[in-house]
């Protein structure tokens, strides 16, 4: 009678070639709306969803050396958006939210204002609300970091189709350091000559040089400087809250 069971949340995985809810994975090409999305969230249990969404649509921006910010709620936040804008040249009223790091850094993941709204009422309006909503990188590294016992680096990663990828280069030593995203697609090859392996040199020249790299999204990964692991892309039906 008395028995406590944690609340679960049933997972919501959108990405720019599939959407993924209650362990059915479907086909999709294009931006997710309601035509697409409202028949799978009926599918779910009623209850709190936890949406998981492909990179390039929750975009990510890493502040260092945040020495002081505005006083009261309103201005915070409006410094954030402003922040955020500027650093990825959007004009588009934005939803940001910010997540401190620690020493001065803060983390901040936005979508457009007009999308994240119409995600919001067609979810409350099935009766699964959604509880979170956080880009893949994160949900990833979320569940890998804390359990390393080395600095590492992380690549999320959303094939094109033709050989090519998009995605998020991050790396951690004790905390997050380095976040760096890519729109246009490139091959292996590419991602490690012009992305990974100048991004592991400015590491450490700053004296903290990833040891380990993990890849989510591809099945093989050229040879490089870090010892390199596949991660396999298993998506959860539910997840605790």
């Amino acid at each position: 009678m008395f028995q406590l069971r944690p609340k679960q949340a049933s997972m919501v995985w959108l990405d720019t070639h599939q959407v993924h809810a209650g362990g059915t994975t479907r086909p999709f090409n294009g931006l997710a709306d309601d035509a697409h999305l409202a028949p799978l969230l009926a599918e779910l249990p009623a209850g709190p969803t936890k949406w998981v969404v492909d990179d390039l649509w929750v975009p990510s921006v890493l502040l260092r050396d945040v020495v002081e910010l505005p006083n009261g709620v309103e201005a915070r936040e409006s410094y954030f958006r402003w922040r955020f804008c500027q650093a990825l040249a959007l004009e588009e009223n934005q939803s940001v939210q910010a997540l401190p790091l620690g020493e001065g850094a803060w983390l901040l993941a936005g979508l457009p204002l007009e999308r994240r709204e119409a995600w919001v009422q067609m979810a409350l309006r099935l009766g699964r609300p959604i509880h979170a909503l956080v880009p893949r990188w994160l949900w990833i590294y979320n569940r890998l970091a804390p359990v390393q016992d080395v600095p590492g680096a992380l690549l999320s990663l959303s094939s094109d189709g033709e050989g090519g990828y998009t995605g998020t280069l991050v790396a951690w030593g004790r905390t997050l350091i380095l976040l760096r995203q890519w729109v246009d697609p490139a091959p292996p090859n590419l991602w490690m000559t012009e992305r990974v392996l100048p991004s592991v040199a400015f590491l450490q020249r700053d004296g903290r040089p990833p040891q380990q790299l993990w890849v989510w999204g591809a099945s093989s990964w050229p040879d490089g400087p870090l010892t390199t692991h596949i991660l396999q892309p298993e998506i959860p039906a539910q997840e605790t809250l």
